[in-house]
């Protein structure tokens, strides 16, 4: 069966990093499309950015372009470099993956699988 396992999280101040991982397991092939979504208190799901099961194509959220940058690795691990945080970056981080045929889309019902979530807290 297809596990995701996030980790990485953690406190920083505004303007801070974070390197977010996901690590795949389960799964025989490497036709996946994977995403990383947030979810902060009191607001909805958010598509935060995601990655074709190529590798080639990736797709953000209009809130993060220019400062978070997500990568896979062999198309089944998958990172996402956080630069410039802001507070309004808080949240709990999932890595969530599809099968394909898969497009990218930054909706979470798009994909089948997640893991259970790591924490961002970024303070002013």
């Amino acid at each position: 069966q297809v596990q995701l396992v996030e980790s990485g999280g953690g406190s920083v101040q505004a303007g801070g990093s974070l390197r977010l991982s996901c690590v795949a397991s389960g799964w025989y092939h490497n036709s996946f499309c994977m995403g990383w979504f947030r979810l902060a208190p009191g607001k909805e799901r958010e598509g935060v950015a995601v990655i074709t099961f190529s590798g080639s194509t990736t797709h953000y959220a209009d809130s993060v372009k220019g400062r978070f940058t997500i990568s896979r690795d062999n198309a089944k691990n998958m990172y996402l470099q956080m630069n410039s945080l802001k507070p309004d970056d808080t949240a709990m981080y999932y890595c969530e993956a599809e099968p394909a045929p898969c497009y990218g889309s930054l909706s979470s019902n798009a994909y089948s699988y997640w893991g259970q979530g790591t924490q961002v807290t970024v303070s002013s």
